[in-house]
């Protein structure tokens, strides 16, 4: 099973891309070279038409970009789908 994270913000996102830890700005193309993440999730986390992706490719980009991973993506909110309505309001029978 594949975990999804999600981009926490595309303005930090496009900071990092600017000012890497390598110093060396990425182009889109050159941060799918230096990540191994396709070009077209890269395009699209940017555009905003994507807003997560697989646990690898998040540690990747984070890794490429010199930047920790839990400031660029947010991790599943739980790994379980969890059952919130185990207490039901009483009603009212006026």
């Amino acid at each position: 099973m594949s975990r999804r994270w999600t981009l926490r913000s595309i303005p930090f996102f496009e900071h990092c891309m600017q000012n890497p830890g390598p110093l060396v700005p990425y182009s889109i193309r050159t941060l799918a070279e230096a990540s191994g993440v396709k070009r077209g999730v890269i395009e699209r986390l940017l555009n905003g038409t994507q807003r997560t992706v697989d646990v690898d490719d998040a540690i990747a980009l984070a890794e490429a970009l010199g930047v920790s991973i839990n400031p660029l993506f947010a991790p599943p909110a739980s790994p379980y789908q969890i059952r919130t309505s185990l207490f039901q309001a009483p009603t009212s029978e006026e």
